[in-house]
């Protein structure tokens, strides 16, 4: 009886294998897109609150770099800027002077114009008058003239130093560190109180709730599959029980490659294969390395 228990349990053993052989149509390990974090400005790393396994969401700010020294090379624009403004000529005072002996002028012009007509004057004075308002006129275009390049000079001056300061505020911005996307922190890569310069890895991140399945076909299968098909996951469960997932294509190699060493496809014997990647909604279950087998139908 025992003998007989054994050789019925072994049977269906076989057959489920053979059943699991039959409709699993390719092989792969989960992944996800790890995007790697890097300071964008140089000096003392001040704050850092990233941990491995933190859910984080775009726009979180995570920690900030030392901004002293460009908080201060900012203030001393400021006063250079403000010191240059002080400089500046105050051309509407300057000129009303001028305006104030030209408008008299004119007015005693035509008051000449007047008594010549009644012969109340000479030629001489009329032409006297007409003199000293077009000397007038000169004194005050020229006034004008230097008054505005004058103005012009300085802020010429001034205007380099704007843009400094628009370039530092960039910095103490981008010294600011400020999560750029959806995910989970993968890997920390720096501590608090380090030197840091631009560019170096501060943490990784991953979008865990949307994993890619990169599984392996042989050329014969190409044909069965394309971008947008809809296609089934299994994953191992306890009890040698499987998990169905729903995936969907989303990127076919068009280039062979040698079979990785981690994947069996179907046929053990081909020697070349082609990369499928398959979208699949992730609940927390799969884990980034992950085994997982592809159903076509």
């Amino acid at each position: 009886m025992k003998l007989y228990f054994l050789l019925f349990a072994g049977i269906l053993f076989l057959l489920s294998c053979s059943r699991k052989e039959q409709k699993v149509d390719a092989y792969g390990n989960f992944e996800t897109t790890e995007t790697t974090i890097s300071a964008q400005e140089s000096g003392l790393l001040l704050a850092f609150n990233v941990h491995e396994g933190d859910s984080l969401i775009a726009g979180d700010t995570v920690g900030y770099i030392d901004t002293l020294q460009l908080y201060l090379k900012k203030e001393q624009l400021d006063a250079q800027i403000a010191s240059l403004r002080t400089q500046l000529p105050d051309a509407s005072v300057q000129l009303q002077v001028i305006s104030q002996e030209l408008s008299h002028a004119k007015e005693e012009q035509t008051r000449t114009e007047n008594l010549l007509a009644d012969n109340a004057a000479t030629p001489q004075q009329r032409d006297d008058m007409n003199a000293q308002v077009a000397l007038l006129q000169k004194k005050y275009a020229s006034l004008q003239s230097s008054l505005s390049i004058q103005s012009r000079s300085i802020l010429s001056q001034i205007k380099p130093m704007e843009i400094q300061i628009k370039q530092i505020n960039d910095q103490i911005a981008r010294s600011i560190i400020v999560n750029p996307l959806k995910g989970v922190v993968l890997l920390k890569l720096a501590e608090p109180n380090e030197m840091v310069t631009y560019g170096k890895p501060l943490y990784q991140i991953g979008n865990l709730s949307q994993m890619i399945l990169r599984a392996y076909l042989t050329g014969e299968q190409l044909s069965q599959v394309k971008i947008g098909q809809t296609v089934t996951i299994l994953t191992d469960e306890p009890d040698n029980k499987d998990r169905q997932w729903k995936g969907k294509i989303t990127w076919i190699s068009d280039e062979s490659e040698f079979t990785p060493k981690q994947i069996q496809t179907k046929d053990e014997r081909s020697n070349l294969v082609y990369a499928i990647k398959i979208s699949v909604k992730n609940d927390g279950t799969i884990k980034i390395g992950m085994p997982g087998e592809v159903v076509f139908r």
